[in-house]
């Protein structure tokens, strides 16, 4: 006589002793057993920074953000500071640009003019990131030094390391407290963690954009740095977005070299990248929450289609679940303001 043995291990007892339903019940135990925070201290802004005074341009795609100039960027980080968010990217919209992206490396270039400006306004009650690249400075649009490649114009990996690292050094020299290097340029993390450690910065750590996609869910972010490529595109350098296992040597390169903590960009559509990474490398993970993103819900959103905040928190709320530590994200003063409204 055949008996069907039930290996209890792999098939829990059931209905009706085990009712999820009733850690559901009672909102106070659905806070007490929520598995994902989102808080404040999660969010990083990134700001746009222009040369002028008293500018506040709005950026037509992006609903709520601004060009600024130095000092309404410092005002905007006061705002921002007040509801919370203590943590801000700065990405430069420079006075002149060339082949090389010149402007990036001097001393009076506007992101330098935006840390030490907001460095003075607020001490270390603010941490500020610069992002490393050159795509706003150079008149091409590319990330970096050109070269021609079999008849074809690309980015010189090589030459642009060198460039790079000194572009890092000077904003370590104006008040950074992290450099965020997002050319996917190969070695850029070993290049500025030397130079960095040269020029005595040994402590400043290195938030690297070490899986970041060549993705159509940057358009906006384009017209807010007006850095478009003048010409192809960034496949060579950005990632296929097809590819998962790629992402995991790239970040596996960055932490060899001394990264300090990775970034996936995007987010949302890689929240599988986040997933693995976080698990594989145990190292804090940021994920960028791009304009992309931004502009499909405040445009869904002004069209009456979606519950603004409700599907901000959740997006947020799924980039932390998925197994970020942090989230870069245009949502930031809003989120603040919602967080602390409860």
């Amino acid at each position: 006589m055949s008996h069907t043995h039930h290996d209890t291990r792999q098939t829990p007892p059931g209905f009706p002793t085990v009712r999820p339903r009733r850690l559901r019940y009672n909102p106070l135990v659905r806070d007490l057993v929520r598995e994902t925070e989102l808080s404040t201290r999660d969010l990083i802004l990134p700001l746009f920074v222009r040369p002028g005074t008293g500018v506040r341009q709005e950026i037509g795609s992006m609903p709520g953000n601004y060009q600024l100039s130095v000092d309404t960027l410092v005002e905007e980080v006061g705002a921002a500071r007040d509801l919370g968010v203590t943590a801000f990217m700065f990405f430069g919209i420079p006075e002149f640009k060339d082949a090389t992206g010149s402007s990036a490396l001097l001393d009076t270039g506007i992101v330098q003019q935006a840390l030490r400006a907001t460095r003075k306004a607020f001490g270390t009650s603010v941490l500020l990131i610069p992002d490393e690249c050159f795509c706003e400075y150079t008149d091409h649009g590319h990330c970096g030094i050109l070269h021609d490649h079999g008849g074809r114009q690309d980015v010189d990996n090589d030459a642009t390391l060198e460039i790079l690292a000194e572009q890092c050094v000077s904003h370590a020299r104006a008040g950074a407290d992290v450099i965020a290097p997002s050319g996917m340029m190969d070695g850029m993390v070993g290049a500025i963690r030397r130079g960095l450690d040269a020029a005595g910065f040994t402590n400043v750590p290195i938030l690297s954009y070490a899986a970041k996609y060549a993705s159509g869910f940057y358009g906006p972010f384009r017209d807010a740095a007006e850095s478009p490529p003048q010409f192809g595109d960034r496949n060579t350098y950005q990632m296929d977005p097809a590819n998962s296992d790629e992402a995991m040597k790239e970040v596996a390169l960055d932490i060899a070299e001394g990264a300090d903590m990775i970034m996936v960009k995007p987010a949302l559509s890689y929240l599988d990248i986040i997933r693995r990474v976080k698990e594989r490398f145990e190292v804090p993970v940021a994920a960028y929450n791009v304009s992309g993103e931004f502009a499909m819900v405040k445009a869904a959103a002004a069209k009456g289609w979606i519950d603004e905040r409700r599907v901000t928190l959740e997006i947020l709320t799924s980039i932390r679940r998925a197994g970020s530590d942090m989230i870069l994200t245009y949502h930031a003063r809003d989120v603040a303001r919602w967080l602390k409204s409860g």
